[in-house]
Formats: structure tokens, C-alpha cells, sequence
């Protein structure tokens, strides 16, 4: 079972997360995690952190959260895994420069905004075929759906050499932390200077902060049309 950090907990987070900062709604973690599902993997081994930066596949059942993927097997990071299954995977979104001509005084500096969620859980491998012809199949499903009648047209002998270079793995969550840093801190007058600055940049990264601004509920609202 997972929970999301709390301000009781405080002391046991694993990230530096001002309490302004702090996102505390669980939908709005699982979203993020949805929105943003090339993450990194990163495991603790006895040469130091190792990383992966891939496509991952979130399910939530009740009260269990479960990431599902892939690596290859030439990538030893499985071995990694089996070894050492407490892992921590980083969803990380939108980012973008604060001028501080954003805000109303002019003693103030630039900053950086951002979204991140780090979901920390255990482990376990898996390469039967029907086993990772279930974690491709969440996959394709979520980033091409019609490639999955590609993928059943092709012959046996080739769907299994492909099998054979991937590991798959399934990590239980059991903590999530999530760092939405917004200009939270700045007046809502401020905040609307921050969205309007932003979201017209042609960099996505950059656009999506605004956008992330306006679904946390931020800045002055606007009339509708």
C-alpha cells in the first residue's frame, strides 16, 4: 500500500519539498504520472545510483499503485532490480524560467517552476513471453493503439526473438512525493504575470508551466468569454 507524503511524515521525505510547494492531491500525482510517463528509473547498487530513462505504464487498483515496464536485457539494470528491489522512479513534467520582472518589487530574483513527482516502491523482474507480452500490450495501448495489429500480424519465430531482448519489470509503489513548484509563493497578481509570460512560449516545456499553473488553480481568474 502507498500514501502520498504528509506533513506528519515530513521528516522522512526522500526530496526537498517547501511545504508551499507540497502537492498533496492524490489525482493530481496520478495525473501528472500519466501526463508524463517517460520517466527515470534509478536503483541503488554497490558502484552507486544507476538510471534509466524510459516509457513506463501506471496502474491503479484501490489502494495499489503499480509502474509497470521494460529495459533491455543487455541493460543491466534488471540485475539491479533483482538484486536490489527498492527503486525510485522520477515523473518529471513541464519546467520553465521566472524573469522576475513577473513580479510587483523590484528586490526580488528569477527562479525556475516545475512540476516532479518521485514514487518509490519494490520491485520484481519478469521474461516469461506472456508476461511482457502483457506489459507491451499497456503500452502500445497507451502510446500507439494501432500498432498492437502490427504487432499481432508479425510471425512467432520474430515476436519471440524480440521477447528475448527485453526484461520486464513491475514495481509496487509504496510512497509517493510530489513537488509542484508554481509561484505558490507570489501574490495572485504575480502568478497571472508568471502564466502570461509562459504560455505562449513555442517550447512546450515552457507553455505547459503555464498551463500546470492554471489547473493548480493559480493566479487571478479570468472572465470566460
Amino acid at each position: 500500500m502507498w500514501h502520498p507524503a504528509s506533513r506528519e511524515a515530513a521528516e522522512e521525505n526522500k526530496v526537498y519539498i517547501p511545504e508551499h510547494f507540497r502537492g498533496r492531491d492524490h489525482a493530481d500525482a496520478i495525473t501528472f504520472m500519466h501526463a508524463n510517463p517517460f520517466a527515470i528509473l534509478i536503483s541503488t547498487t554497490g558502484e552507486g545510483p544507476f538510471a534509466t530513462h524510459l516509457p513506463v505504464f501506471v496502474r491503479e487498483t484501490g489502494e495499489n499503485l503499480i509502474v509497470r515496464g521494460h529495459v533491455a536485457k543487455a541493460n543491466p539494470h534488471w540485475r539491479h532490480l533483482e538484486q536490489h528491489p527498492p527503486c525510485l522512479t522520477i515523473f518529471h513534467g513541464p519546467h520553465a524560467y521566472v524573469s522576475a520582472s513577473n513580479y510587483t518589487t523590484r528586490e526580488n530574483v528569477p527562479t525556475w517552476n516545475y512540476g516532479a513527482v518521485h514514487v518509490y516502491g519494490n520491485a520484481r523482474i519478469f521474461a516469461s513471453p506472456e508476461d511482457l507480452q502483457g506489459v507491451l500490450h499497456e503500452l502500445i495501448g497507451t502510446f500507439e493503439p494501432a500498432y498492437a495489429e502490427q504487432w499481432a500480424r508479425f510471425s512467432d519465430p520474430y515476436r519471440g526473438r524480440m521477447l528475448s531482448h527485453i526484461v520486464g519489470f513491475e514495481i509496487a509503489v509504496t510512497k509517493i512525493e510530489a513537488k509542484f513548484k508554481l509561484s505558490q509563493n507570489r501574490t495572485p497578481e504575480e502568478q497571472t504575470n508568471v502564466i502570461n509570460s509562459l504560455e505562449k512560449a513555442a517550447d512546450t516545456a515552457v507553455s505547459g508551466v503555464s498551463r500546470l499553473m492554471c489547473e493548480q488553480g493559480l493566479g487571478v481568474k479570468r472572465e470566460r468569454e
